[in-house]
């Protein structure tokens, strides 16, 4: 019978170490520790760079684990070819990771700048990287085994609790420490050389007495190129960033910040109206913005409009048309990102743009998530207007569902009425009517209609990311009322409008109308459904 022991362990006789076995174990263990914080780095930042360049969070998330844990096993399998050769192999497999994870950020960012289209490259990064981690733990029980052939179980345990305790510690330094100190590229970079440093001396320090003279001296060779590369990469990411910027939004960048939310981007001529990008979504384009914010704002204005509340909105687009009312006392912007509040309060192009709504003493501001804010918001608004992303982007769903309707309709007043954007309806009619559900769900009557945009103007979606930029476009719009259903019209008093007219109105509600198909279940919370 074969001893258990004898059957975990490799077929090589114990390692010569300059240090003691006790000592040695525990060098290993902590190379575990730094390697499983690297590589659940490395899986983040897949999934956060993906949900920014792709989209839909969700579905990133959920290609990039399973992927990469698929690819784990695949690793592990392969990783018996190299037991009988376990340093050199742990040492090749190491800097080999530390390359490959350190620059998928860039070459990720890359392929997206200069090609267009990242989901392959996240697919074989997510493989790649998969099939390195998964080979580590069988190489690390065979140099631990090395070192002692004793407790095997044990062995196997503090492997393991090493690993699942390197994985929280990366997993926490991903998102509170290296995304808003270093971010993304700089942050992966960093990531690969600890990686690289830290497999790198394990091998050719601890197990340097295992290596052939020709293979300590490729290896340090490799580790030297290695770090080199990462080095230079990180000393270039500044240059890389701004020509990757160029190529996605062009040559006409006149501010880009990185908010502790997002990317903001304001391109165009100095002379001419911006156009803001988020997280590099073109959201106001600026010679067709009025089209889409006339059409949100004016017909939600028919009637008692003294209090307005703007959810999201921060460029002070929705605002500037509610102000144009005179006898409007107040109005409330709601917006996540203080940063997009103060580029829209500060940066002259945008500032005319929104007609300096900040500075009219009527705006008050509320840095807050909307859904958090109206859980203890007091009621008594006569308008709502609901400025806020695509219903697709998946953190928006929550703003889509019916429980935020929900709390929208405890802080209207009577007879008070609330202004939908429900993503493009020609393009997208399956998110657009089951926010229409959604809203009837809730207790809304709902008036669809929507606005069109000119053949060269705004796409409200991840426009890079599809190629869509400049297409056609419409934004699907809803009025909606409790209890009721909303008459669609413009006040006598309103202002003068360039885009809008009660005819206007009448032929974009039959535009949006015609679209419709069968009836469709409500998004809520437990169970979102805006997906195509």
């Amino acid at each position: 019978m074969i001893d258990r022991q004898e059957q975990l362990s490799p077929p090589q006789s114990a390692v010569c170490l300059p240090v003691r076995p006790d000592a040695g174990r525990f060098l290993v263990l902590a190379a575990v520790f730094v390697c499983a914080a690297c590589g659940l780095v490395y899986e983040l930042e897949l999934v956060a760079l993906a949900s920014y360049l792709i989209g839909d969070s969700v579905t990133q998330a959920s290609v990039v684990l399973s992927v990469m844990v698929f690819a784990m096993g695949i690793g592990s399998l392969l990783a018996k070819r190299l037991r009988c050769r376990a340093a050199v192999g742990f040492g090749l497999l190491e800097l080999t990771l530390a390359l490959v994870g350190g620059c998928s950020a860039m070459v990720m960012y890359a392929a997206f700048a200069w090609i267009g289209e990242s989901r392959v490259v996240l697919v074989a990064f997510s493989l790649a990287i998969g099939v390195l981690i998964g080979a580590e733990i069988p190489l690390l029980m065979s140099l631990i085994q090395r070192i002692s052939r004793r407790d095997a179980e044990g062995t196997v345990a503090d492997l393991f609790a090493a690993d699942y305790v390197g994985a929280l510690v990366g997993g926490l330094a991903f998102p509170f420490l290296l995304l808003p100190w270093l971010g993304q590229l700089t942050g992966g970079l960093l990531t690969g050389a600890v990686n690289a440093i830290a497999g790198g001396s394990l091998v050719l320090w601890l197990f340097r007495r295992d290596l052939t003279p020709r293979s300590r001296g490729w290896l340090l060779v490799a580790n030297v190129l290695v770090l080199a590369v990462l080095a230079t990469a990180t000393a270039l990411v500044d240059d890389f960033e701004r020509a990757a910027r160029r190529a996605v939004y062009g040559d006409q960048v006149r501010v880009a910040v990185h908010t502790d939310i997002q990317e903001v981007v304001l391109t165009g001529r100095p002379s001419g109206p911006p156009d803001l990008f988020l997280d590099g979504r073109l959201r106001v384009s600026g010679r067709d913005e009025y089209r889409f914010h006339e059409a949100l704002v004016h017909p939600a204005m028919r009637g008692p409009h003294a209090r307005v509340l703007v959810l999201g909105g921060g460029d002070g687009l929705a605002a500037r048309e509610v102000l144009r009312y005179r006898d409007v006392t107040s109005v409330t912007v709601v917006e996540l990102d203080p940063g997009v509040v103060r580029l829209a309060r500060t940066d002259p192009a945008l500032t005319e743009l929104n007609d300096r709504a900040y500075r009219d003493p009527r705006t008050r501001v509320v840095t807050e998530d909307a859904f958090s804010w109206l859980r203890s918001a007091r009621g008594g608004y006569d308008v709502v207007i609901a400025d806020l992303p695509d219903p697709g982007i998946t953190p928006s769903t929550k703003l889509y569902s019916q429980e935020f309707y929900g709390l929208i309709a405890r802080v209207l007043a009577d007879r008070g009425r609330l202004a939908v954007h429900a993503g493009p309806v020609t393009s997208r009619p399956r998110t657009y009517w089951t926010v229409d559900a959604t809203l009837r769900a809730a207790g809304f009557g709902t008036s669809p209609y929507r606005a069109t945009a000119r053949a060269s103007g705004f796409a409200a979606g991840p426009d890079r990311a599809t190629g869509r930029a400049f297409e056609p476009y419409d934004w699907g719009l809803l009025l909606a009322a409790p209890g009721r259903t909303p008459e669609l019209g413009l006040d006598p008093r309103a202002p003068r409008l360039r885009s809008l007219s009660r005819a206007v109105l009448a032929a974009e509600a039959w535009g949006a109308e015609r679209t419709r198909g069968r009836d469709l279940p409500p998004s809520t919370l437990v169970h979102p459904r805006y997906t195509e």
